[in-house]
């Protein structure tokens, strides 16, 4: 008989494995809380719901599953729906991790050699969102030399539809990546990226230009989609926070690091270089990922494991992540849907996502207007128009780097006062506070920019907000990870999925709203879309979340 272990959900996204001590069997099910006091002892408090339709695929830990046991068919039916098809001999070795210390587990890499994949992964995270804008500068050539209608939403589309690819990226290459491996997915989704990114500087008319930039951004969607999972399977959780701090700084930086340098790209050479450019340090960076890339992900590496020791020998090896009933199709339509049905009945992945929707927008549209700002209204040339996007880049990094160490704190003075039980809740204060950042940087950089005032001060605007966007997203992400510790991954790859859209569709109305309304009532109308939805719904949630969760079939706690 095989013992209860322990599971671990990982995401596919910046999302860390969290582990269930214990499963009770299906038989016994799991409690229902009638409220949030009644969080004492258990590792996670859920809704009762089937356990079988977890997918074990999807929850494999790198820390768990040691050694190798032989079975027979004697099994309790919690372990016999996920681990082990029906349909094994009477005798079946199951494989595991030859104990806390087996060499091929990626946890016990050497420290150089995990760093080392941590860094090459964050690069080609950093890549995708460099090459999402830096063509920004350059619209204007583009466009001249594609009869494309200057200031028309075709041109802002050619910018904004990479974005648009962020939609369904990640509900294609999270699963994908479960089926075949981190590795391959990585490499694969790299070069398909360097592929259409190159064509990008060949093509002649809009239509091919509209359609490589999109299909650029669904391979560069990947290590977005997976990347914290690689990150979650190298690194115990007492040992990742330096690393996700790196990792978490490449899809922050990115999009405003594209700017700074196609400006100068603009300015001194012809338009194609912009998606060259990208593309010869893509090149690089996918050598670098044939050299110290290798698989991370736990079930992958024992799956191998197990059909070499078939074919090895005639005894029936097998993993707890292989089954017969596992069909792809089946999986990756799982996959595909759960973050989609979660978007559609949970309220606080509704409200977080169209938060999130709002944040990425304005992002974009600043990312899309910034270099118009500063050379029309301050006659600067595109280079150094370009050199204003650092306000972005360091406000993010502030928010999100700052911003995480100020939540972990809150959280555990919270939860020491609340006598050592966290609760999601212990999240929002922090984005009580942050939540204003966007209004007033929006208003600050907006009025600044339309009387002409000194260019730093509308710079102290954009830095303001962007400290805004980068920590309400720390606090959002980490709220939904605790309230949906089982099902996570599909929560953050909801929002991820559906912001996105909000990414592709801001930019479009940038000019024309601009034009009729100027840069101050423009960013104003913003502003006040930020106040009216973001500034609630931590107060709203931090009141009625219990409730919430207790509604809800999705929810469950990790203390």
């Amino acid at each position: 008989m095989l013992p209860t272990r322990a599971m671990a959900f990982p995401s596919s996204d910046c999302i860390t494995p969290h582990t269930i001590s214990s499963v009770p069997n299906h038989s016994e099910g799991l409690e229902t809380p009638k409220d949030s006091s009644s969080r004492t002892n258990e590792k996670y408090l859920a809704p009762n719901r089937d356990l079988e339709k977890f997918d074990v695929a999807t929850t494999a830990d790198n820390s768990t599953l040691h050694g190798s046991e032989t079975v027979s068919l004697d099994i309790p039916s919690d372990v016999t729906s996920s681990s082990v098809s029906h349909s094994k001999p009477e005798e079946a070795i199951l494989v595991q991790w030859n104990g806390p210390k087996d060499p091929a587990n990626p946890r016990n890499w050497s420290k150089q050699k995990r760093w080392t994949v941590t860094l090459v992964v964050s690069l080609f995270t950093f890549i995708s969102p460099v090459a999402s804008s830096i063509s920004s500068p350059a619209l204007p050539q583009i466009s001249n030399d594609l009869n494309i209608p200057p200031g028309s939403i075709l041109e802002n589309m050619s910018l904004s539809i990479f974005v648009l690819a962020y939609a369904l990226g990640p509900l294609f290459w999270g699963p994908l990546s479960e089926l075949c491996g981190r590795l391959v997915i990585l490499q694969v989704s790299n070069i398909w990226f360097l592929i259409f990114n190159s064509l990008c500087s060949l093509a002649q008319t809009p239509t091919q230009m509209l359609v490589f930039r999109f299909l650029a951004g669904f391979g560069g969607a990947a290590p977005q989609s997976i990347g914290g999972g690689v990150v979650g399977d190298l690194w115990s959780p007492e040992e990742r926070g330096m690393a996700m701090s790196l990792y978490s700084l490449a899809p922050l930086v990115g999009p405003s690091t594209g700017p700074l340098v196609g400006g100068w790209i603009a300015l001194k050479s012809k338009w194609q270089w912009v998606f060259w450019s990208v593309s010869i340090a893509d090149g690089i960076l996918q050598i670098a990922g044939f050299v110290f890339l290798r698989e991370t992900y736990g079930p992958h590496i024992l799956k191998k494991r197990a059909q070499a020791l078939r074919k090895s020998s005639d005894k029936n090896y097998y993993t707890a992540f292989e089954a017969s009933d596992r069909h792809w199709s089946t999986y990756m339509a799982r996959g595909m849907l759960k973050p989609i049905k979660l978007l559609f009945t949970e309220p606080i992945v509704q409200v977080f996502a169209l938060y999130m929707a709002v944040l990425y927008g304005v992002l974009y549209l600043s990312l899309t207007t910034f270099v118009q700002v500063f050379t029309a209204l301050y006659g600067e040339n595109s280079g150094i128009a370009g050199i204003h996007y650092l306000a972005i880049a360091l406000g993010s990094t502030v928010g999100g780097q700052i911003g995480a160490r100020v939540l972990n704190t809150i959280y555990r003075r919270l939860k020491a006062r609340n006598g050592g039980v966290g609760t999601p809740e212990m999240r929002l204060p922090l984005l009580m506070v942050s939540a204003m950042t966007l209004p007033v940087g929006l208003l600050i950089y907006g009025w600044t920019a339309n009387a002409r005032l000194f260019w730093l001060i509308p710079d102290l605007g954009v830095f303001i907000f962007s400290i805004g966007i980068g920590g309400n997203w720390t606090c959002i992400q980490t709220y939904l990870v605790d309230n949906y510790a089982l099902y996570a991954a599909s929560a953050i790859a909801g929002v991820v999925s559906f912001r996105a859209f909000a990414g592709f569709g801001f930019p479009l109305f940038a000019d024309q709203m601009f034009e009729k309304l100027g840069y101050g009532w423009g960013n104003s109308i913003l502003a006040l879309v930020c106040l009216v939805i973001g500034c609630p719904a931590p107060f709203i949630f931090y009141r009625y979340g219990p409730q919430l969760r207790a509604w809800s079939k999705a929810t469950s706690v990790e203390q």
